[in-house]
């Protein structure tokens, strides 16, 4: 699966994602920090990548779009790396399965306890 990691969100995530096989990149690596939404959502189209991200207008966006990218909305709130890569490690078989589905629109949240 390929990845388009947002830049509120550490490269280290796409570091991670490419370390478990998938094709994972961060907007910095891509020269796009200071891009705009249209430009990240573009690339994300053009790569084929499923477009991670905190920033809400993304999932609006895509929910209100016939088509683009699946946008996996990260909703963890203030949290260090080590908790975002954890839940992610929690939840990646049921992101990679969302996709899969053809969901446009796949919410990353706290676990429950």
């Amino acid at each position: 699966m390929r990845f388009l990691i947002d830049a509120q969100l550490p490269p280290r995530l796409a570091r991670w994602l490419g370390d478990l096989g998938h094709n994972a990149s961060h907007v910095a690596e891509l020269g796009l920090v200071s891009a705009t939404d249209r430009e990240i959502w573009d690339t994300a189209i053009e790569r084929g990548a499923v477009l991670v991200t905190k920033d809400q207008d993304f999932a609006i966006a895509r929910t209100a779009a016939s088509e683009g990218p699946s946008v996996i909305w990260v909703r963890l709130g203030n949290t260090d790396n080590d908790t975002l890569i954890a839940r992610f490690v929690q939840a990646l078989d049921a992101i990679e399965a969302a996709v899969g589905r053809g969901d446009a629109v796949v919410e990353l949240v706290r676990r429950q306890a």
